[in-house]
């Protein structure tokens, strides 16, 4: 080794000790009789120093010369400093120099390589190689690195085997479009990229190893959104012969291992909730309950408190839905306005709000007073669990978008009042999802998971009559509003999957083509099984307090999915062109 020691490690224990430390200029700071180096690694910064007639003269010409990000190997004796640092873990000790050795010059850095950069995102994106060496993100890799083992140590310890699965794999026609991959042997014909190793961890249940895990690479061909990688990486487990409450147990027990060793807290309850009562309640499916708000259905969900009165927009809508907002009812009406407008926007698209304050006498003043009386917006508080000094904003129209928008519009009067605190954490189960979603612009059923998720038990008979009435025996782990992992028991009867095939439009033929493979093992002594994904990456930036999982990846893609510093995608030559059968469009 070119070294003794590393960076960060030194300490008044070692002062008198001859080492040899390697790694990158910070900074140099030359004060005539006195040169200092701040030199760092990835395990911290060390200060060198040489003093002006005590320095051998070619040591103070080396390090004057050095410049940002130089590698340099440096030798000398620690000594106490004279002026300690302590905001520094090595800021008692500094290294008088014997020797010093560039190791390699470097040009100066795009941007500054320190924990406040002046890079910006695409900067530090092209140059990502430096963007490594600054401290935050660093700090974001070792967390995904104490993450990744906390993981591996909890299910070795469960008796999963690890098991890789192939990435060269078949296209399907179900879920996000594959990534593909043309073959040279075979022209004309594809491999696609696993979105995820579904088919293959069922496999390996069918063959024995009945407890599977594999922190696993998986590809999807989606229309890309600000914080969405086309690669990304899963925790994917499986499990035979369990049921439902098994898995949930399981993985239970992981996320609260995983919380008491990367995080060091008890993660508290995690509570269990419907699809369809996270609808009713929040609005989407994957509900933040870290704070309240909970919708109130003034007409919908068998209420209707609007009707009645001759105000058009009410009258007219399928769902009229109140958001309460503890505390909120000082609004001006500039804020609200502004709250109007935000709803009004095309992504929310929302034609108004209507509101109701709570005022301290016990009044109710609302937009809508010529057309509800005190009575009748009294039943709209009592609805709303409303209190004196609180607000009730009220939106309208059909059923699904109007449960969206008030979905948005909680969040983000969550952000704005402060009450979605990244270092709170809120988890849940959301269970019982529907199995099956109406395509109405292609006229069939798609699964809303995936084709092999079994129906539960008690619904299985509506398969053949009523299959979008069937609940799947399907669960999603929610964190922060954030779902970071689901999965199902999995369908192991053949019959049973291939009616699922058949319900979802896949002809005897086609089914046998795609998935003939599964099919045919689950006649050879499928156990019955089930298991879940975690996202990792999402799983790490929400362990690091981050809404965003960019920097929680060491070479992620851009907004656009390009990679910047490597320029990919990028054209091919003529010779792979030819050898790969293609024609150049």
């Amino acid at each position: 080794m070119l070294r003794t020691h590393t960076c960060g490690e030194l300490r008044l224990s070692d002062v008198g000790k001859s080492v040899t430390l390697c790694g990158w200029v910070s900074k140099v700071r030359d004060k005539g009789g006195m040169v200092w180096v701040d030199l760092r690694d990835r395990y911290g910064i060390s200060q060198l120093m040489a003093e002006e007639g005590k320095a051998a003269p070619e040591i103070l010409n080396t390090l004057r010369s050095l410049g940002r990000e130089y590698v340099v190997c440096a030798q000398g004796e620690v000594i106490e400093r004279y002026a300690k640092n302590d905001k520094m873990p090595t800021g008692e000790v500094e290294i008088k120099l014997g020797k010093v050795e560039i190791l390699n010059p470097a040009k100066l850095p795009p941007f500054l390589i320190e924990d406040d950069t002046d890079g910006g995102d695409d900067l530090r994106m092209q140059y990502r190689y430096l963007d490594l060496r600054r401290n935050p993100v660093r700090a974001k890799l070792e967390l995904r690195h104490k993450v990744a083992q906390a993981v591996r140590r909890y299910l070795d310890a469960q008796g999963f085997l690890e098991v890789e699965t192939p990435v060269l794999i078949k296209s399907t026609p179900e879920g996000a479009r594959d990534f593909v991959v043309p073959s040279r042997m075979h022209a004309g014909e594809f491999y696609a990229l696993p979105q995820s190793p579904q088919t293959f961890k069922q496999l390996l249940m069918v063959g024995g190893f009945d407890r599977y895990f594999q922190i696993v690479k998986c590809f999807r061909d989606e229309d890309l959104r600000a914080d969405r990688q086309p690669e990304f990486t899963q925790i994917d487990c499986e499990m035979a012969f369990v049921e439902r409450e098994d898995i949930l147990s399981m993985f239970e027990g992981m996320f609260r291992s995983l919380f008491t060793e990367v995080k060091g807290i008890d993660i508290g309850e995690i509570v269990r909730m419907s699809y369809d009562d996270a609808m009713r309640l929040y609005g989407n499916d994957k509900p933040d309950t870290r704070f309240g708000m909970q919708l109130a259905h003034l007409k919908g969900y068998g209420n209707d408190l609007t009707s009645g009165a001759n105000f058009v927009v009410f009258d007219s809508a399928e769902a009229v839905i109140g958001l309460p907002v503890t505390g909120a009812g000082d609004y001006t009406r500039k804020q609200i306005d502004a709250l109007t407008e935000w709803v009004k926007r095309p992504q929310i698209g929302m034609k108004g709000m209507v509101w109701m304050r709570f005022e301290a006498d016990g009044s109710l003043k609302s937009s809508v007073d010529k057309f509800y009386d005190q009575a009748a917006l009294k039943k709209w508080a009592t609805l709303a669990g409303l209190q004196p000094g609180d607000l009730l904003l009220v939106l309208a129209g059909d059923q699904g978008q109007t449960l969206k928008a008030a979905s948005e519009l909680r969040l983000e009067l969550g952000n704005q009042l402060g009450l979605r605190n990244p270092n709170e954490y809120k988890a849940l189960w959301v269970l019982d999802f529907p199995l099956l979603e109406r395509d109405e612009e292609n006229g069939r059923w798609m699964a809303m998971h995936h084709p092999f998720t079994a129906p539960r038990p008690e619904d299985l008979h509506k398969l053949g009559t009523d299959p979008g009435a069937i609940k799947a025996n399907a669960y999603d782990m929610v964190l922060n509003g954030n779902e970071i992992g689901g999965g199902s028991i999995r369908i192991h009867d053949r019959q049973l999957q291939a009616k699922m095939f058949e319900v979802l439009g896949f002809t005897a033929a086609e089914a046998e083509e795609k998935f003939g493979f599964l099919l045919n093992a689950f006649e050879y002594g499928a156990p019955p099984h089930g298991g879940l994904a975690f996202g990792f990456d999402r799983l790490c930036a929400l362990f690091g307090g981050s809404e965003s999982i960019r920097d929680f990846i060491a070479f992620p893609k851009n907004n656009a999915g390009r990679d910047v510093m490597i320029d990919a995608p990028g054209p091919i030559d003529a010779i792979q062109w030819k050898e790969l059968h293609l024609k150049n469009a």
